[in-house]
Parts: structure tokens; sequence; C-alpha cells
């Protein structure tokens, strides 16, 4: 995880936060999140970036749409993240709800 970059991450979250999300869907979630426009040129090589690394799987929704859904590893990469990351803010962020 710690050779991902910040959007890779980003990536990793919606896909496991969705069902089978495809590409647009992935796209849409990033820009509602960014505020800006992710072009295809941006998302799609960052897609096969975390597919090559076996942390998404590509699947064929049809011959024009690919599905992605997060792999055992890539759940175990974001699971170790978020402990990574409570062990410096969990506390602060629980005293402020």
């Amino acid at each position: 995880m710690y050779d991902l970059t910040k959007f890779q991450r980003d990536i990793l979250y919606v896909i496991a936060g969705q069902d089978e999300p495809h590409g647009l869907a992935i796209k849409d979630e990033l820009e509602e999140y960014y505020e800006n426009e992710i072009h295809h040129g941006r998302l799609y090589p960052n897609l096969d970036d975390v597919v090559d690394k076996g942390l998404v799987e590509k699947g064929e929704v049809d011959k024009r749409t690919n599905s992605y859904t997060i792999t055992a590893r890539g759940q175990r990469e974001l699971k170790a993240r978020r402990e990574w990351e409570d062990q410096y803010v969990g506390d602060l962020l629980s005293s402020s709800e």
C-alpha cells in the first residue's frame, strides 16, 4: 500500500465501497470527492496499476465495460492502512464526535 499514489489508494476505497463498480461509476465518485473532472487518461492507467499489483480484479460486463472488485489482498491492505491511520488519528476523530 505504501507504494501506491494517493489517487490509487482512493480508487481502492471507492471500489471497496461499491458492488463491482464499472469505470465510469468509479470516475463519478472520484470527481465528487476531488471536485474536479477526472480524465480517462488518468483513471484507467491507475486502475490498471492496482489490478497489476493484485489489489483489484477486473471483470468484463460487456465488450466495452469492465467491472472492478477488491481482492482479498486489497482488503487486507486497506485494513492494514486503516489500522495504521487509526493509531495516529483514531482517538482524535472519536473524541470530536
